[in-house]
């Protein structure tokens, strides 16, 4: 037995670098983002992958398994570090992605999925162009204010009942998920996590509407319309199908009125986490600080979402076509996408001392911030990666003051947030909304595109439109 333990005593000290140890006796053992070369990109690489070829390649394989390989990639993470940085690091790590990050996620993600899946708008009228683009923009209006989540789960389902007799519908979820998914969650700390973590480092609460409110009217009301021509050409081009052809004899009305209070509860609960800061933390595990403000909304939320099921009627919930197929798909991806993340966002937070330092250096020329450069490195990594974090990196990248960025590098701000936000709908994994309307979608007959036929759509779509917004701005 002794022997045993004095082997594993020296394989650690092999294995672990002094940085490493160092911070483990402190107490706060962490991936030394400095340390890590790009092999360490891998797995989350492999994780995008997976998510844009399996599907078309091996349908039947990742139908079955697509939950085995997304832990799969997470492990591929986790493992090697274990093995390298040792199990204080590695324990550290997990715990840290799981109860700050993953749990807290899913929990929020829960919550708004059963309440506005509780919703259900009656007597919905046929889309025609006219309808499909105003229901397009109350969803993007109310994003803000309630989430983009929130406003994507209460808006989806009357827009593909809407059109449901519509040939061409493909282009009206796509649209959906660039607007509200997405943008119209950019002028409120409500309305995209990026921003709400902006909200908790000292931005004011309606400092995004203000500085971000001419932007993102540009954005939507040239995607709107944009939109209005394309949908009215397939309308055209479907032979006009008269409104009788979806009429169910419903008046026009709403079920489940209920789950507007509680939508009300979720938000609510979300805000408070942010104004209410007790100076003390409820409980620390390993080094990992749970404040009482995130341990009541998260309880809130969960209550929240247990009344919605105990109040509302399952025939409501049937005829919303609710099931729980794409919130389990967005959970068990999450959960490999949020485990292969960890290395990359620890390299980013390096900065110019970890491996993507080329990236790092581009926000910056003479000491003086590079805003388009900052616009398009936040947005394009947020594409791909969580962009709360991302958000996170190149705000602190920028100085981390939030009175110097809200007053004279309120471009920079400005640059980050909109890259933040905007950006996440340049692929399905960019915004957690973005995967689950897509699977509502799927499981309501719309055939929706692969990973990179979507990320076809955002770039023929999104990007010259951020070139056009970033040469007028940034």
């Amino acid at each position: 037995m002794k022997k045993r333990i004095v082997l594993q005593t020296a394989v650690s000290a092999a294995l672990l670098p002094s940085p490493c140890l160092s911070m483990a006796a402190a107490g706060h053992p962490a991936v030394p983002g400095a340390e890590l070369s790009a092999i360490w990109l891998l797995p989350f690489v492999c994780m995008l992958l997976s998510i844009a070829v399996m599907p078309l390649a091996l349908p039947n394989i990742w139908r079955s398994h697509y939950g085995k390989i997304a832990l799969f990639w997470g492990l591929a993470f986790f493992v090697p570090c274990l093995i390298v940085y040792g199990y204080a690091v590695a324990l550290h790590e997990l715990l840290h992605t799981m109860l700050l990050d993953y749990i807290p996620f899913i929990i929020l993600l829960f919550a708004l999925f059963v309440v506005a899946g509780g919703v259900r708008l009656t007597g919905t009228p046929a889309g025609t162009p006219a309808v499909n683009t105003g229901i397009l923009a109350a969803g993007a209006l109310s994003a803000s204010w309630m989430g983009t989540t929130g406003a994507a789960m209460l808006f989806i389902r009357p827009l593909l009942r809407a059109n449901r007799h519509r040939r061409y519908r493909v282009h009206s979820v796509v649209f959906f998920i660039f607007l509200v998914a997405n943008i119209g969650g950019s002028l409120t700390p409500l309305g995209d996590p990026p921003l709400f973590l902006g909200f908790l480092q000292g931005v004011s609460f309606f400092w995004t509407t203000s500085h971000l409110f001419l932007m993102t009217g540009f954005l939507s009301l040239g995607l709107l319309m944009l939109y209005f021509i394309l949908d009215t050409v397939c309308f055209a081009g479907e032979g006009r199908p008269k409104p009788s052809a979806v009429d169910d004899g419903e008046k026009f009305g709403c079920e489940g009125k209920i789950n507007l209070l509680l939508l009300a509860g979720v938000v609510s609960a979300v805000l408070m986490s942010g104004f209410w800061r007790p100076a003390v933390e409820a409980v620390t595990i390993y080094g990992i600080g749970l404040t009482w403000q995130h341990i009541a909304r998260d309880a809130s939320l969960l209550i929240i979402a247990g009344l919605s099921l105990q109040l509302t009627s399952r025939e409501c919930r049937d005829k919303n076509a609710f099931s729980w197929a794409p919130l389990e798909e967005v959970a068990k991806l999450f959960l490999g996408i949020f485990l292969s993340m960890i290395p990359v966002i620890a390299i980013l937070k390096a900065g110019t001392g970890g491996a993507l330092a080329p990236l790092i250096n581009l926000v910056s020329k003479d000491g003086q911030p590079v805003n388009s450069m900052y616009f398009w490195l936040t947005g394009g990594l947020s594409g791909f990666l969580d962009n709360a974090p991302t958000y996170l990196v190149f705000f602190n990248t920028a100085g981390g003051d939030a009175q110097q960025l809200m007053g004279p590098m309120s471009q920079t701000l400005a640059a980050i947030s909109a890259g933040a936000v905007y950006m996440g709908a340049n692929s399905y994994i960019g915004n957690a909304p973005n995967f689950m309307v897509r699977s509502i979608a799927e499981e309501q007959g719309v055939p929706m595109p692969g990973f990179f036929g979507y990320m076809l759509w955002s770039g023929g779509i999104l990007i010259p439109s951020f070139i056009i917004l970033c040469r007028l701005v940034f």
